[in-house]
């Protein structure tokens, strides 16, 4: 603490991220990255761009990524807004758009960012418990509000909503901003991007962080009406006018046009993923439905705290969050089949 620091930053709780540890022979199941490295033409994109045009500040708009994008999901450019990974995406889409007298809605249990984005912000938000089994009713939602947020599949838990059920929300739901959090969408759910040009309340935010492995890179992008992706501009103009640097802006454009690296790699997360939830049922761990590259357990007779750490020290690390209704789980990232068996093979030991 600072006697120099501005009285906000006395409040600010920051978002803790997930461990990157420097260890040799690690097994880093924690912060759900793509155990498969990015398109073979995102290297080849990045290594051409590396030349004496790095002296020139890149498109402040990114207009061919986001015209690829657009492309991509049937929309128009002025429907996509890009920033440096979807945490500022999000990030702005809270200062941009739910800075009103009613409060924020969003889950009990999801991505801990979402609280402190308000706490940076000074957005009134109310918390909606998720049911039992840990799925998002959006009946509960039927409220007076400043605005809607969830992910899809939601994190930590990883369960999906149909788009069926968005679609009936944004249709009851039509005074206030809706966003859909997809970092996760692609490893076995539908985008709500179909829906934008029927519900002028929906924002849609993605990241290329998982699905196509560019979590070193940081881009996030947001999709909606125009009028929603142009407050979104006018708050990044009065942060930041040049988010993505020219190599990340090149590296995006390619992994969009090599769709078919892209399909392989997320059906082999998704056929691992099955497989490490048939194996660590049969340890007798209780496994939470998961559309995402990451699995949500529980064991019946262990504590999480110290299957966290046994791992840890066989040289696996998971993720162990220590909060209320889910202090007994663990969330496991998908790895590559052969760091799903060390996994298994660690917990073993401990069973």
């Amino acid at each position: 603490m600072s006697r120099y620091w501005s009285p906000v930053v006395n409040q600010l709780s920051p978002y803790i991220p997930g461990e990157q540890p420097k260890i040799d022979d690690l097994v880093k199941l924690n912060t759900n990255e793509n155990p498969y490295g990015p398109s073979p033409r995102v290297i080849e994109a990045i290594q051409s761009t590396t030349d004496d045009r790095l002296r020139l500040y890149p498109d402040p708009t990114g207009l061919q990524l986001r015209e690829t994008v657009a492309n991509y999901h049937s929309l128009k450019p002025d429907q996509i807004f890009i920033g440096n990974g979807s945490d500022e995406v999000l990030a702005h889409a809270f200062f941009a758009l739910f800075r009103h007298s009613q409060p924020l809605l969003f889950p009990d249990i999801t991505y801990s960012f979402y609280p402190v984005y308000c706490g940076l912000y000074g957005i009134d938000y109310r918390t909606v418990p998720l049911a039992d089994d840990f799925s998002l009713r959006l009946s509960d939602y039927d409220t007076a509000n400043g605005g809607i947020i969830f992910p899809n599949p939601n994190a930590p838990t990883g369960r999906l909503l149909p788009l069926s059920e968005i679609e009936s929300l944004l249709s009851r739901n039509t005074d206030s901003v809706v966003v859909v959090d997809e970092a996760y969408i692609d490893f076995g759910g539908e985008s709500a991007a179909r829906l934008i040009n029927d519900f002028p309340n929906l924002l849609v935010v993605q990241t290329l962080s998982k699905s196509r492995s560019l979590a070193g890179l940081r881009i996030g992008l947001a999709m909606g009406d125009s009028a929603l992706i142009e407050g979104l501009i006018r708050v990044k103009d009065s942060f930041n006018s040049y988010p993505i640097d020219r190599l990340a802006l090149a590296a995006s454009v390619a992994s969009y046009k090599d769709d078919t690296y892209f399909r392989e790699t997320t059906q082999r997360v998704i056929d691992d993923r099955e497989s490490l939830n048939r194996e660590l049922s049969a340890l007798g761990f209780e496994v939470i439905p998961s559309s995402a590259n990451f699995i949500f357990v529980r064991h019946p007779s262990k504590n999480a705290d110290d299957l966290a750490a046994g791992l840890r020290e066989a040289g696996v690390i998971v993720r162990h969050f220590k909060q209320p209704r889910i202090e007994q789980y663990l969330r496991i990232t998908v790895g590559t089949a052969e760091q799903n068996q060390r996994l298994i093979e660690a917990l073993n030991p401990l069973m």
